[in-house]
């Protein structure tokens, strides 16, 4: 009954200011609405409307995406991780119980991929530069390979080259080595971006937008997302800098944009980009670089880190609500703000939007369980709204900023994917920042045999214990 009587408001809502237009236009009548209407309003509305369609951001499409298929890579199940771990000196063997205990609750599968060097002992001791190098290249040059294949597009079409690696930034550039690679344009505008952390991705979907504008029509972006781990392994014994060794896996998307829709498979429409850190210490260092007391690098993830993540989805939230909710969902919002600030003793709830009104499908940063239950509490989202976002950590494990085209293939290899569903993709990173793009489906795919699901899907979803049983 309450489902029913939901509805029935937002039908009455949503449709309000639309039917009372119609009615003032029909109250009129021809002849007077006609009246109203001079030749001097009609040369100012042109003029305004030529205007406006010159100097209007042009529509972004996405041609298509290909994400890196991990199955070159020797899987590490985990406990072959933790042998290896245990020949690491400087681990202590408290560390290693701490680390068994956090993979069995990780909501990791047993096929995750890991590089190269983690495949010999001791693992730190082939955590090379030349072993990094060879893991980016494996990983860039296999997904954008699939990438041309799949749209036949020319390397020298593309005009914008976009690159996001947060941890790993070598001299030449990592964008240098794409543009040798395939021999692009002399007069490329390429941009390699660092340190952005996991929600680094959308931001080089943002980046590359706008560069688009500036180039001849026609004209395509790529953008890569990715991140190095062989560099990454840290050999000490803090608890919060060990996590990011349990969590993160080899992967890689490489995507295409062009402002032609001409073969497009979706339409861009909203990047909404929130940095919570400027006058937040706390939300800055949540997720920070840092050596520890014996001189080991590694990334620190804070207790703190979840909290933040759900302020950080809450201002994200203020912004994107109006860009996408129908008036039903925006006036309820508005509502349960005025009575929470206008009756502070009442302790009213806040209201949490129902978004899917808004999107047909969620693709949620996989950045571990807990991330993935914070949302899905934040939002009150159901287990089949997670479900991209749960299968993916599974199936591939944290693979940072490429985790949400991980989920979204996923989606499609489900073929659950229609003509216009919207898909909402939500990213966390370092700073602390939260980054959502919101994309509208044009052309679902033609077939499912291809990706880094072809090999798995039949399998997904699956059930994910608390605990895992080695």
């Amino acid at each position: 009954m309450r489902l029913k009587l939901k509805a029935v408001y937002r039908l009455i809502v949503d449709n309000f200011l639309a039917a009372s237009c119609v009615v003032a236009l029909l109250r009129l009548g021809p002849a007077e609405l006609i009246s109203y209407i001079r030749p001097v309003h009609l040369f100012f509305a042109a003029a305004a409307a030529a205007v406006y369609l010159m100097l209007r951001p042009r529509a972004v499409y996405l041609i298509d995406y290909a994400c890196f298929d991990t199955s070159p890579l020797v899987r590490i199940p985990m406990a072959s991780f933790i042998e290896h771990t245990k020949h690491t000196p400087s681990i202590s063997d408290r560390s290693v119980r701490f680390m068994s205990r956090l993979l069995a609750r990780s909501g990791l599968g047993e096929e995750t991929r890991l590089p190269a060097a983690h495949n010999y002992i001791p693992t730190h001791e082939y955590c090379t530069l030349e072993n990094a190098r060879a893991e980016f290249e494996l990983v860039v040059f296999s997904a954008i390979d699939d990438l041309l294949s799949r749209t036949g597009v020319a390397p020298d079409s593309i005009r914008v080259l976009v690159l996001n690696c947060s941890l790993f930034c070598p001299t030449p550039s990592l964008v240098d080595i794409i543009v040798n690679k395939y021999n692009l344009r002399c007069d490329i505008r390429s941009v390699n971006l660092s340190g952005m952390g996991c929600s680094a991705g959308l931001i080089s979907v943002e980046l590359a937008r706008n560069l688009l504008q500036v180039i001849p029509r026609g004209s395509r972006a790529l953008v890569v997302s990715t991140e190095t781990i062989t560099p990454n392994y840290y050999v000490g014994n803090e608890r919060a800098m060990l996590l990011p060794n349990c969590l993160f896996r080899v992967g890689g998307v490489a995507a295409l944009l062009s402002k032609s829709p001409a073969n497009a498979r979706f339409r861009l429409k909203h990047v909404v980009r929130t940095f919570t850190g400027a006058n937040n210490d706390n939300a800055y260092r949540c997720v920070f670089q840092e050596e520890d007391e014996q001189g080991n690098v590694g990334i620190n993830l804070r207790k703190n880190l979840m909290a933040i993540a759900g302020d950080s989805l809450q201002a994200n939230i203020t912004r994107i609500g109006p860009l996408v909710l129908p008036v039903s969902e925006q006036l309820l919002f508005a509502l349960s703000f005025v009575a929470r600030k206008a009756l502070r003793g009442a302790r009213i709830r806040p209201y949490i939007p129902d978004f899917s009104t808004a999107f047909k499908h969620l693709c949620i940063h996989a950045g571990g369980r807990a991330v993935i239950d914070e949302l899905q509490r934040k939002l009150r989202l159901s287990d089949e709204q997670v479900e991209a976002s749960r299968m993916t950590l599974h199936r591939f494990g944290n693979t940072s900023s490429s985790s949400p085209w991980y989920e979204l293939a996923y989606v499609e290899a489900k073929g659950r994917m229609r003509k216009g569903h919207r898909v909402w993709m939500i990213g966390f990173g370092s700073g602390f920042k939260c980054n959502s793009v919101v994309w509208e489906c044009i052309q679902p795919p033609a077939h499912n045999t291809h990706g880094p699901w072809s090999t798995s899907i039949h399998r997904y979803p699956v059930d994910i214990p608390d605990v895992l049983s080695h």
